[in-house]
């Protein structure tokens, strides 16, 4: 009895040890968890059941424990949203084997430290912001170590030596980091390695040799790196390797024999380098291959035919290379394709047939020189392969004949293109059954006939490229159901009708090129709703009517909108003509009485009654001329009568408009208003008003009656100006013209030795001044690029037009009395028996467009030299040193993507042959394009 109980209290007290032993335990690891805890931000509480109270931590979140020792042996956070910085609390984790914190947002460094946990068999921090190089004694004691990854974070510096002491590793993955430098050769003395991914960092030069000592090897990606050199010669060597990607480098030479040991290889990824000669015929000894990409090298000759030994093949990437011939006939073996890429070569032939006997999802053929007619032998021949088939591209060929009528098969299709081909005739009805079909490109083709109403059953459509065809008739109403449209191009065709209102009811629409048709009619008002809309282009067709207010068309670009002449509303700065109601006409011959006449009476008296009002009108109309001509011929008379003390010059010349006198002599029009000079006998050119001299002449300043000042140019080329008659029917042109831009011509004064030209007048000095006067703030960018001039804040142009005012020139005119004109002046003015046309303004625009991007004169005259500005550009343009012509008190202080392309075009406008300069129209659409590039296109291609 005494014995039992000696048993039980030695019992007693062993337990009450064990469970100490265990508390205490416990306590070491909650300890080590929360003071790793406290070092991170846990915004979404997902560490809520981490507390200092609970001595038992297997049960938190991300815990796991030893079952028996109750000891934490794995950590998993990932994915939470934990930021801060990798602790030293997890150093009190001495049992711990899997540390996992991926996709987080830590910081920081990398903590050398963690590999001296002896027990860790698994690191990874990948898909976090951890910074700074990899500690060069991280490898040094690193245990029992087998799996590691840094991925996807911001480490720099090299690669540790300390990597290749720690052999145990298994899988190394260090990928998309900014890591440089080389590859240690000492790398390969890592003889468990099955998995090594260095991809997307910034090493460079040749790989070391060795690769083949890694007998175990399952995986290398070194893709998207600066390596170069050759591949590596004795990659054969590794006879386990699945998958290979050394794309995205800079590898040179041919594919090494050795690969065709790569018995077990099922992808092999070498694109993006500058590989060259044939693809060998032992490609097709690699039977296991799924996915082969050796897209964007040097390859040429013919594809080999023992590809059709692969009959795992799922995935080919050819494309970008320099393969010709036929694909070959062998590939219909591989049954397991299911996407083919051989575009941008120069194959040749008709589009393989066996490529549709299979199940392929894919097929992009497209920028070949395949020819052949596509609508035979029909699709319907292999309607169920084509149930699979999802990218079909055929764009980019010499493709001919008629798009085949029996598209429907295609019923799993998402991408269609089989744009810049030569197919003609119509596009078939069965477009509508292509449910499925996202995108149809049928552009830059000859295609004629309608848009099929039937385009309604593709409701799944979200682009339409049509453009660049012959198609005519309107476009179908029946469009509005394809409501997931976002981009609609039908630019450069025959179409005509009105733009329908159903568009109006695509509201995802974006992208809308309807431009070089044949549309008439107004806008729909309703376009205005589009909220998604970014570009609209209706140019060069023939609507009119107001454009829609609200939206996208309170800011749509000029170039969109061009080539309308009968548009209006404020975008188009041209007003629209006020809309009358149409006046109630009663019949006077209507009374109670007629009810019981009959209805051809009836239908009589109507007749008559609106034939009388016509006359009436008509009658009335010519009353009202006859008066309104008497009164102008009696306003005329009593201007004339006051008009000899009209204008007096100084020095007491006097130019009367006498009837006395020769009726051609003395002659002033205003084009609105009368000529009621402050001024009056005074001098009117006198020196004091004086505010400039050019090209053309000299101005003056004077004030009208009524307070508004006006700008007189005397013209000082009278001796080169055209007769009377020509001057007169030139001068009244230029005074039609009204934009916001131009300076308005008022009026004219004529006589045989002086001409003089009645300007608005405009303030704010001119652009010269703010060019190249020193005591003027220098224009920004900005400015430049919008010639700020007058008070609100537009550009203005003056002397437009006058260039039409010479004749033909038949001698050398670039006298002393246009010097100020001659850095603008088109070399055309210079030869002799030369027609000045508009594209002489073209080269004195090109030069002003140099003039403000660089500041400097058109010509200066040094004192042993003379430079002209675009010769000075253009020398600077073929050095590449373009940049260095911006203007240099704007300090750099200005986008390159707008300068260099607008030095460009000032260039190409004032080049020495007019014919090889653009028209105006186009400049100002190519400026469009400089400034908005999103906005400015003319059609996606």
């Amino acid at each position: 009895m005494v014995l039992k109980v000696l048993v039980f209290l030695v019992l007693v007290l062993v337990s009450a040890v064990v469970v100490e032993s265990q508390q205490l335990t416990f306590n070491d690891d909650v300890l080590g968890l929360i003071f790793f805890k406290a070092g991170l931000k846990d915004p979404t509480a997902k560490l809520q059941s981490w507390s200092a109270d609970d001595n038992d931590p297997c049960n938190w979140m991300g815990v796991k424990c030893d079952p028996t020792t109750y000891r934490v042996t794995e950590l998993h956070l990932d994915g939470l949203s934990l930021s801060g910085h990798v602790g030293r609390g997890l150093l009190r984790l001495p049992f711990l084997q899997v540390l996992s914190l991926s996709k987080n947002n830590l910081t920081g460094t990398i903590n050398s430290e963690l590999s001296r946990i002896g027990s860790l068999r698994v690191i990874d921090l990948s898909g976090n912001s951890l910074s700074g190089s990899i500690p060069d004694d991280f490898f040094t004691q690193c245990g029992s170590l087998r799996s590691i990854s840094f991925a996807r974070n911001n480490l720099t510096g090299e690669l540790p030596a300390s990597l290749s002491s720690c052999s145990t590793l298994v899988a190394v993955n260090f990928s998309s980091n900014q890591i440089s430098g080389q590859l240690p050769s000492e790398i390969w003395y890592l003889r468990s390695l099955q998995s090594l991914d260095m991809s997307g960092n910034l090493l460079e030069g040749e790989i070391p040799e060795g690769i083949g000592n890694l007998y175990d090897l399952r995986q290398i990606n070194l893709g998207n790196n600066r390596f170069s050199g050759r591949l590596p010669g004795d990659i054969g060597s590794c006879s386990h390797l699945k998958s290979v990607d050394f794309s995205d480098n800079y590898f040179y030479g041919s594919l090494p024999d050795s690969m065709r040991k790569l018995g077990t290889c099922s992808s092999i990824s070498l694109g993006g380098n500058s590989l060259r000669g044939q693809v060998p015929d032992w490609i097709g000894e690699l039977t296991s291959l799924e996915s082969l990409d050796l897209s964007a090298n040097n390859f040429s000759g013919k594809v080999p035919s023992s590809l059709g030994n692969l009959q795992l093949l799922r995935e080919l990437n050819l494309s970008m290379n320099q393969f010709t011939g036929a694909l070959p006939e062998s590939m219909a073996n591989c049954y397991n394709l299911l996407a083919i890429d051989v575009s941008q070569n120069l194959l040749t032939g008709n589009v393989p047939s066996w490529m549709f006997k299979m199940g392929v999802q894919g097929a992009l053929i497209s920028g070949n020189k395949l020819m052949g007619n596509v609508k035979s032998p029909s699709l319907a021949s292999t309607v169920p392969s084509y149930q699979g088939l999802r990218m079909l591209d055929l764009s980019s060929n010499a493709l001919s004949g008629e798009i085949p009528s029996d598209l429907g098969v295609l019923s799993s299709l998402l991408f269609f293109n089989m744009s810049r081909n030569h197919l003609f005739g119509s596009i078939p009805a069965s477009i509508g059954e292509l449910k499925a079909t996202q995108v149809i490109d049928l552009s830059h083709n000859l295609l004629n006939g309608s848009i099929p109403s039937e385009i309604e059953g593709a409701v799944s459509l979200k682009e339409l490229r049509l453009q660049r065809n012959f198609l005519s008739g309107k476009i179908p109403t029946q469009i509005v159901k394809c409501s997931s449209l976002t981009v609609l191009i039908l630019s450069r065709n025959n179409l005509s009708g009105s733009i329908p209102t159903a568009i109006s009811n695509l509201s995802n629409l974006q992208y809308v090129d309807l431009s070089l048709n044949d549309f008439t009619g107004s806008l729909p008002k309703e376009l205005a709703n589009l909220s998604q809309l970014m570009f609209f282009n209706i140019s060069h067709n023939h609507l009119h009517g107001e454009l829609p207010l609200g939206g996208f068309f309170n800011t749509i670009p000029t170039s969109s909108i061009l080539g309308n002449p009968s548009l209006c509303g404020s975008v188009v700065n041209r007003s629209c003509p006020a809309v009358h109601p149409k006046p109630i006409v009663l019949n006077p011959n209507s009374s109670d009485s007629i009810s019981g006449s009959s209805p051809n009476h009836h239908r009589k008296k109507i007749v008559l009654s609106i034939s009388a009002l016509i006359a009436i009108g008509a009658a009335a109309f010519i009353v009202i001329g006859v008066v309104a001509i008497t009164v102008l011929n009696i306003h005329v008379r009593s201007s004339m009568s006051r008009a000899p003390a009209a204008l007096t010059l100084s020095g007491g010349e006097d130019f009367s408009c006498s009837p006395n006198n020769d009726p051609n002599y003395g002659k002033l029009v205003m084009f609105s208003g009368d000529a009621d000079f402050v001024a009056g006998a005074h001098a009117l050119l006198n020196k004091d008003c004086e505010i400039g001299r050019g090209g053309f002449g000299v101005v003056y300043r004077t004030i009208l009656r009524d307070g508004r000042s006006v700008a007189i140019k005397k013209l000082t080329v009278s001796s080169l100006i055209k007769s009377q008659d020509e001057f007169e029917r030139e001068v009244k042109r230029l005074g039609k013209i009204r934009h916001h831009n131009l300076v308005a011509l008022e009026g004219y004064y004529w006589t045989p030795s002086l001409q003089l030209l009645i300007y608005e007048f405009v303030s704010n000095d001119s652009l010269y001044k703010h060019l190249h006067e020193p005591d003027r703030s220098c224009p920004s960018w900005r400015q430049r690029f919008n010639i700020i001039l007058d008070c609100s804040g537009e550009p203005k142009v003056g002397d437009f037009g006058l260039a039409r005012l010479l004749p033909t020139l038949d001698r050398c005119v670039l006298s002393s009395k246009i010097q100020s004109a001659l850095g603008y002046m088109a070399p055309e003015f210079a030869c002799k028996t030369v027609k000045i046309t508009e594209k002489s303004d073209v080269y004195g625009f090109g030069v002003l467009v140099l003039e403000v991007i660089t500041g400097k004169k058109p010509v200066e005259y040094m004192e042993d030299d003379v430079v002209v500005l675009c010769e000075m550009v253009r020398g600077a343009l073929e050095d590449g040193k373009v940049e260095e012509c911006v203007d240099g008190r704007l300090r750099s202080n200005f986008p390159t993507e707008e300068a260099i392309p607008v030095i460009k075009l000032g260039l190409i406008c004032a080049s020495q042959v007019p014919s090889n300069r653009p028209d105006m129209e186009e400049v100002v659409n190519i400026l469009e394009l400089i400034q908005c590039p999103s906005e400015g296109q003319e059609e996606l291609e």
